[in-house]
């Protein structure tokens, strides 16, 4: 699905948090989608030091429990998506996201 939207030049995974930074230290990317809930650090504090390190990035934390919305939020992720929503809601979040200031 990522793969069909519009300007995806690549699309990385990792997984788990550390992993996610390791990449990101590669070669920042423009957009991280990340999960709450990953072994050896979880997306929250990964998106905290994601934001920390490389403020511009986007992050859209996924996650099946929304009850972590306000902690993914005050992470400093732009937006957060409940894994139960339809794929066309990410791919909307996605472009809003992106879009251009």
């Amino acid at each position: 699905m990522l793969s069909t939207w519009n300007g995806v030049l690549e699309i990385r995974e990792a997984g788990d948090g550390r992993e996610a930074l390791r990449l990101a230290e590669e070669l920042p990317p423009d957009l991280v989608l990340m999960d709450v809930r990953m072994p050896e650090m979880d997306g929250l504090e990964a998106t905290g030091r994601i934001k920390a390190r490389w403020p511009w990035v986007k992050v859209i934390v996924l996650s099946m429990y929304v009850e972590h919305e306000d902690e993914a939020l005050a992470a400093g992720a732009d937006a957060f998506v409940g894994k139960a929503g339809a794929p066309e809601k990410l791919l909307d979040i996605m472009s809003a996201v992106m879009k251009p200031e």
